[in-house]
């Protein structure tokens, strides 16, 4: 029997990826029309967009699809919303800030970045979506940080620490960009963003002695007024390091991650993210902060990541940038303890396989993605939520006739 899976809210691609390793489950997607990194740009083929200003609309829409389908898995405080008001039993899939700066948390701050707060939600909506992360009959986080943060919140929180690249696009038979190269380059492709440690970057540079290029995608974080001024006076005032290119899909990215002689990543994060798996794949060394206090369990056995440095302070990421642009040496023995890592986490069906057997054990528990709650119930979750947005009663009336 193959397990229907109706997945709503994919991030970064996640699912889009996982869709095509599975082999005892079928995914159909259910999207938003996001921006930057979470936006579906290569393949849009058996995947549903939905207005994601219009919740009654995507309301409607899960409820026309949801009989068709075994398991529901969610990603995004969107997507598990929409789950929760359609009365579904679903898997809650938590990455980055969805379990790190959680919507139901009064003025909530991004521990990596600013301490101004990401959400001004009032004391309704807070509960609504508290109620969202309980109602989850699973929720799954990733690696050692983020599975920290979900137990603040669940007891019964499981952890995945693997994620899966798309091995179509990224590998090591990937042809590079045609572009010109008069000097050692790195492809930075992460956001520029406090929370990716951007600052510390930029102030490593100016202790780097070597010669080298930066190509940066030119996207950033804007989610309030601290990282808004971050990002204009990046903009203003690069270090001559830096060459912007323009958002990209990702299979321009795969071509930019040939191209180039090593990748720059993320120095705030302390985990592995998609960058640094995707251009291990690609065959190229990867610099990025790896917090050395994390273990990853993986094939039931833990293990500590390789990447460099392991240290926050600008004058060792310096270092190791200066390392990997003067020694080929240093670069192949850092790729290749990098690609023993990545490919443990990264390589897509074992994990298509474990997230089979996720699905298959939600099955056996829950014998229908319904919840099959009281009509009545749910016209007052829905009715809470639009009231908590403040919209009006004519609304809510047009809704119930």
């Amino acid at each position: 029997m193959v397990i229907k899976v109706l997945a709503i809210g994919d991030l970064a691609n996640n699912i889009a990826v996982l869709r095509k390793y599975v082999k005892k489950s079928e995914i159909f997607l259910v999207n938003f029309p996001w921006t930057g990194a979470s936006t579906i740009t290569d393949e849009k083929e058996n995947v549903l967009f939905i207005d994601p200003n219009n919740v009654v609309e995507q309301l409607n829409k899960i409820n026309e699809l949801k009989d068709r389908f075994d398991v529901c898995l969610v990603m995004s405080p969107a997507g598990a919303r929409l789950a929760y008001l359609a009365d579904l039993n679903y898997i809650f899939y938590l990455v980055g800030n969805d379990i790190r700066t959680p919507p139901f948390i009064k003025n909530v701050k991004d521990p990596l970045a600013s301490d101004a707060a990401i959400y001004n939600y009032n004391f309704l909506e807070r509960k609504f979506y508290w109620n969202v992360y309980q109602n989850a009959k699973t929720c799954i986080a990733s690696f050692q940080n983020q599975f920290n943060y979900l137990k603040q919140y669940r007891s019964d929180g499981r952890r995945l620490d693997k994620m899966a690249v798309d091995t179509t696009i990224f590998n090591k038979d990937v042809k590079p960009v045609y572009r010109k190269k008069t000097k050692f380059t790195f492809f930075s492709p992460q956001k520029v963003a406090l929370q990716k440690g951007y600052n510390i970057i930029i102030e490593s540079l100016s202790y780097c002695k070597s010669d080298f290029e930066i190509i940066q995608v030119e996207w950033f974080d804007k989610r309030n007024r601290k990282e808004t001024e971050f990002a204009n006076n990046v903009k203003k005032n690069k270090p001559h390091q830096i060459k912007f290119v323009p958002l990209m899909t990702t299979k321009e990215m795969a071509s930019y991650y040939a191209f180039s002689d090593a990748v720059l990543a993320s120095v705030g994060i302390g985990y592995p993210e998609a960058v640094d798996r995707e251009a291990v794949f690609c065959n190229k060394p990867v610099v990025a902060f790896h917090d050395p206090n994390y273990a990853y369990l993986l094939n039931g056995k833990e293990k500590k990541s390789p990447f460099l440095p392991i240290s926050k302070d600008p004058k060792e990421l310096a270092k190791t940038i200066d390392l990997v642009v003067e020694s080929e040496q240093f670069r192949k023995e850092l790729l290749q303890k990098e690609s023993e890592f990545i490919k443990t986490i990264g390589e897509p069906y074992q994990v298509g396989a474990e997230w089979d057997n996720l699905f298959e054990e939600f099955i056996r528990k829950y014998d229908s993605i319904n919840r099959n709650t009281s009509k009545i119930k749910l016209r007052f979750r829905l009715s809470f939520f639009l009231i908590a947005n403040k919209l009006y009663t004519k609304k809510l009336k047009k809704i119930f006739q």
